[in-house]
């Protein structure tokens, strides 16, 4: 049965479209002023604290909160540092494997192919687990029973951790992208099946891969629960990785709920948010210019 077309229905119809589209545009406009609002805040409180004694100077410690924050910023970097160093190159990696090589091998091994479907879902739940079950298991495993005690390793280890599903999903979906006519032309003229992965695949992918490293990076500095329970609360400057520390974002939480010292935990919070809006702007400035080289383009 045809709907018959008047104009009555195309009236009715573009009136349900306009509605629609208003509801959407309402909802979108509310949540733009709830961010507004919430980081215009924080924006204009912190903005009356920063200035060059605060950013250079490292907190003192005590219920004051006196000092300023130097220390954290420079724990924070150490922290992504080594926390990216480790989680990188066995996120893209396991990625590689998954994308490239398993569809083959589990082909050829039932056990395989079922420990595969296994790594596979259990990537998946450990994207969806709260972050202080990783600071649990990072506290129980590193802190604890390997002895590594509250340091910038065992949560370094423990960051790892909870980014590497991040990095592994985002990896794999970058590769999954790449045209499969880009492997057969270099197969086709003679390159090994590595030689296609590197050369190939993954500068092809590289922009995909770059933008899951980057926003571990932004879940690492926003991270408080996972670092809270490994890397301890130290206010001075880490010297090895077997020392404690504090980063900004856990400086913040300190100084909201341990001090009276609130308008310089406004001030923290400004830098954090400064750093995460920098490394946003980050990623589509580096996704833009790996995809034009990728495709030849300077």
């Amino acid at each position: 049965m045809q709907l018959e077309i008047t104009t009555e229905n195309l009236a009715y119809q573009k009136t349900v479209q306009k509605i629609a589209f208003g509801g959407l545009w309402l909802c979108g406009v509310l949540v733009l002023m709830m961010l507004a609002w919430v980081v215009g805040y924080v924006l204009i409180q912190g903005g009356q604290v920063i200035d060059l004694k605060f950013l250079t100077t490292k907190p003192a410690g005590g219920v004051s909160g006196e000092g300023g924050m130097s220390t954290t910023i420079v724990t924070t970097i150490y922290l992504v540092t080594l926390t990216i160093s480790l989680a990188t190159p066995l996120g893209v990696g396991a990625a590689i494997y998954l994308t490239e090589y398993a569809a083959e091998a589990q082909k050829e091994n039932r056990l395989l192919a079922i420990l595969l479907q296994i790594s596979r879902a259990g990537v998946e739940t450990l994207a969806g687990v709260p972050s202080i079950i990783f600071g649990l298991f990072g506290f129980a495993l590193f802190v604890s029973f390997m002895k590594f005690k509250f340091s910038l390793l065992s949560a370094g280890l423990s960051g790892a951790c909870l980014i590497l599903p991040v990095i592994i999903r985002t990896s794999e979906e970058a590769l999954l992208t790449v045209p499969r006519a880009y492997r057969e032309g270099s197969l086709a003229l003679g390159a090994t099946k590595w030689q296609t992965i590197w050369q190939v695949v993954l500068p092809a992918a590289m922009p995909g891969v770059v933008t899951g490293i980057i926003l571990s990076v932004g879940r690492i500095i926003a991270e408080t629960a996972v670092f809270w329970v490994t890397l301890g609360g130290s206010y001075r400057l880490p010297k090895d990785v077997f020392s404690s520390g504090r980063t900004m974002s856990l400086h913040v939480y300190s100084l909201a709920t341990e001090t009276r010292a609130f308008d310089k935990a406004m001030g923290t919070a400004f830098v954090l948010i400064i750093t995460i809006v920098i490394l946003n702007l980050s990623i589509t400035y580096l996704s833009r210019h790996l995809a034009a080289r990728s495709m030849g383009k300077n």
